[in-house]
């Protein structure tokens, strides 16, 4: 493996926490969000639900923001704004709750005798599978309650249709803007996104400028559609560590989900055989 000076990038936290860990316990801090430092995201155009949401570096405190969840049920859309389901949006302030994301993994007998080796392990491993964590807290909520998922925000809606998967989703994307968004994401399972390879359709969905997320953590009979860059933004209060505790090492990221216009997600069960 190079070392950072013959790379001329910075230390990577694989390489700052192989550094780091000479004592039973250590516990490295970092104020980089650690999921998105998985080195393989720079070099492969592989989207997590993390890449669908804008992101904010806020203070480590509850986030205060406009909530504008609808007013009731959504009516027909109009061709005149006081006829728009937005013109009865009942915005309020809400508030966000930071909470910690973690995974733990062995270290192997040896690997603290190579720093190098370590490293990778901490950089291409163990971090991946926090992104994977992270894939699930957003999707199905945290257990403390602070991130609520985004396959089930209250206020969001929910679609059915007997299309196939091609039509089923130009269908969706376009009730999706029935709110006034743009849809700009969906969530698929890799089954449902090959698929869409398959039929040329990811091309033409990236033309129009929706990007496709992909992973195991979403059924494979239901997508994600909306336009998240509006509906949801990811908090990034700068505050995460790598610790080792004797056999084991953890990595821990603090984040927070601020959802203002559930209105704006959508999921999509389809009818047939996907295509």
């Amino acid at each position: 493996m190079l070392t950072t000076s013959e790379r001329g990038t910075e230390a990577t936290p694989g390489e700052l926490f192989a550094a780091a860990v000479t004592e039973e316990t250590t516990s490295v801090p970092f104020r980089t969000h650690l999921p998105a430092a998985f080195p393989l995201f720079a070099t492969r155009p592989r989207y997590a639900v993390r890449h669908l949401l804008r992101t904010a570096d806020v203070p480590d405190e509850p986030y205060t923001f406009v909530y504008e969840p609808p007013k009731g049920e959504l009516g027909e859309v109009g061709n005149s704004y006081a006829a728009t389901p937005e013109a009865a949006f009942a915005p309020r302030l809400a508030q966000a709750r930071m909470t910690d994301l973690s995974v733990t993994m062995p270290i192997p007998d040896g690997l603290l005798d190579d720093p190098q080796l370590l490293a990778q392990y901490i950089d291409f491993r163990v971090l991946v599978r926090l992104s994977v964590v992270e894939n699930e807290s957003l999707l199905h909520g945290t257990a403390d309650g602070a991130i609520t998922g985004l396959l089930s925000q209250p206020g969001m809606r929910h679609a059915r249709t007997g299309r196939t998967l091609e039509e089923a989703v130009t269908w969706a994307a376009a009730r999706v803007e029935e709110t006034g968004g743009s849809c700009d994401g969906i969530v698929a399972h890799p089954s449902v996104y090959w698929e869409l390879v398959r039929l040329g359709a990811l091309a033409r969905l990236a033309g129009a400028g929706v990007k496709v997320s992909r992973t195991r953590m979403i059924p494979s009979d239901r997508l994600l559609l909306g336009d998240f860059s509006a509906a949801a933004t990811l908090l990034l209060p700068g505050v995460a560590d790598i610790t080792r505790d004797g056999d084991q090492v953890t990595a821990t990221s603090r984040v927070g989900l601020a959802v203002r216009l559930p209105q704006h997600l959508m999921t999509l069960a389809w009818g047939g055989e996907h295509g």
